[in-house]
């Protein structure tokens, strides 16, 4: 990784992901395996194909910032068969979402700002 924390080698991330993984698996139990859980529980979907799944999750990922879930759903994407062009559409829909939220969120200092005069 880079200062900019641009991932260069995915295949070493994923890796070292892994690794620590095991690690925290190791120190909570309990929690790795409620997280395996939700998982599993998450992939079983009557309405929505894998493709679809994980085009959602890519969108997540990048919104949440989630480097490893970017790393997983990007491969999970296209072993799904997803085009680039499709997770672009993807992670177009996740710039907008990001945007709004910065948008609704500036709203709210606003109303903060306004607020605070009131104040004592």
């Amino acid at each position: 990784m880079t200062t900019d924390n641009r991932i260069e080698d995915w295949d070493s991330y994923n890796a070292a992901l892994r690794e620590r993984g095991k690690e925290f698996s190791q120190l909570h139990p309990e929690a790795v395996k409620a997280f395996s859980a939700l998982g599993r529980a998450s992939a079983v979907t009557k309405h929505l194909d894998a493709k679809t799944r994980e085009l959602i999750a890519i969108a997540v990922a990048v919104t949440t910032r989630c480097g490893g879930c970017i790393d997983d759903h990007a491969r999970r994407a296209r072993a799904a068969g997803a085009t680039k062009e499709e997770i672009a559409e993807a992670l177009g829909v996740a710039v907008a979402v990001n945007a709004g939220a910065a948008f609704t969120y500036s709203l709210h200092v606003l109303d903060a700002y306004d607020g605070a005069g009131a104040r004592p």
